[in-house]
């Protein structure tokens, strides 16, 4: 996914000297991005496309490209008589996503260690050394969810795999806001991945169970801090 804020630099794109690096789009969809996890556009704000052209100053064309990859992103979803709406992220909302992934993603482990592929290890691998070098959030976030699909791959068909699935889909916008708040986060799970493909290579299930659910406990926990922060700081504007 291309435009997206790095990890150095995922606060603000706003100032003429960071537009002219920029297209359109990016600069369209970094500043919207930017204020939504920032809590500048709040849960069920309206994003008419006029409006943002004008305050951009672009045409809507950039904007409505915009507006659709925050759909695919789970920032913004389309209401049939609103147009594009600002979905909100919630704590209770949060809550309830990790508490079925903290129980299903355990259970996913030991299936999968029962069926892994010396292949599925060296894709997760892969990807995990790509994790390492990349500084874009977007690249990142992408890279981490198929680093445990790749690890996940000979349970792809299983009725557990596709509700996962949902979930961790669910997840994506509490994920970005985490990054975006705290990009520290991300050397943290880079080195707790390692730890994942040492289990799994090790064919150690207990140790893998273990380790997601406390991978999982440390996700949730700074989501929520940045959830705080982003109401504390919106509020005292």
């Amino acid at each position: 996914m291309s435009g997206t804020p790095s990890l150095s630099s995922a606060s603000s794109v706003s100032g003429t000297s960071g537009r002219r690096r920029l297209t359109a789009y990016q600069y369209a969809i970094e500043t919207l991005r930017a204020e939504i996890l920032q809590g500048k556009l709040k849960a069920g704000d309206r994003l008419r496309q006029d409006d943002l052209a004008r305050r951009l100053e672009m045409s809507t064309t950039p904007v409505r490209e915009a507006l659709r990859t925050l759909v695919s992103e789970g920032l913004v979803f389309f209401d049939v008589h609103r147009g594009a709406v600002v979905r909100g992220l919630t704590i209770d909302d949060v809550n309830e996503l990790y508490r079925l992934r903290k129980t299903l993603e355990p259970m996913m482990v030991e299936q999968a260690m029962a069926t892994l592929r010396e292949g599925d290890i060296a894709n997760a691998q892969a990807l995990h050394t790509e994790m390492l070098a990349t500084s874009d959030v977007a690249t990142w976030t992408e890279l981490n969810q198929a680093f445990h699909a790749a690890l996940w791959a000979s349970q792809d068909n299983s009725r557990l795999a596709h509700l996962i699935k949902t979930l961790r889909d669910a997840s994506g916008p509490y994920i970005a806001l985490s990054l975006h708040m705290r990009p520290a986060h991300v050397d943290v799970s880079n080195g707790q991945h390692q730890t994942m493909l040492d289990e799994y290579r090790a064919r150690d299930v207990d140790a893998a169970r273990r380790h997601m659910q406390a991978h999982l406990d440390a996700t949730l926990r700074i989501i929520v801090e940045a959830i705080e922060q982003t109401e504390a700081e919106a509020a005292n504007e």
